[in-house]
């Protein structure tokens, strides 16, 4: 498994995330953390960038999954409604068993699947956790609570590691 606090792989943000790369490495579903990764927090429909950027993906044969903390199941809900994306709100993470879950509802194994999200302690540990590909993304926007500074700094040293030793996709 490795440093579970370490990701795979690690970028700027989505748009670096090359779908070629993905499927050539068998990735077939790409679990997406919401808030952060791809849209600020509280954004409640996908922009034209996430929705091109889904598009690429479903080229290549991977499908994204939206793999969601938020506590209102109204918020992912209608970002992913909007983006025709199938979803887990709530999904507990770092725990595996939300990774479990999205894997066993599209019939792919761990192998065939990969998390993208702006945290070490949710996304890349769960997806550690799971077995599957892990991909960290800086945060959109920090701005507006005191305590994702706290955590970003926490977060820190594993960040600049992950973008160290990151292998290309």
């Amino acid at each position: 498994m490795g440093f579970p606090l370490l990701a795979h792989w690690a970028g700027e943000s989505i748009e670096q995330i090359d779908p070629a790369a993905l499927a050539g490495r068998g990735i077939r579903l790409l679990l997406a953390d919401l808030d952060n990764t791809l849209v600020p927090y509280g954004v409640p429909e996908p922009d034209d960038r996430v929705r091109a950027w889904r598009a690429a993906l479903e080229e290549r044969g991977i499908t994204l999954f939206i793999l969601s903390n938020n506590r209102h199941p109204q918020r992912p809900e209608r970002f992913c409604r909007a983006l025709g994306a199938p979803f887990i709100g709530h999904a507990g993470k770092p725990k595996p068993p939300g990774f479990r879950r999205a894997m066993a509802q599209m019939g792919r194994t761990p192998g065939e699947t990969a998390i993208v999200g702006d945290q070490i302690f949710t996304d890349i540990l769960g997806g550690r956790l799971a077995g599957v590909t892990t991909l960290l993304v800086e945060p959109i926007r920090l701005a507006g609570n005191p305590g994702r500074y706290l955590r970003y700094a926490v977060e820190w040293p594993f960040r600049m590691l992950s973008k160290w030793r990151c292998r290309p996709l």
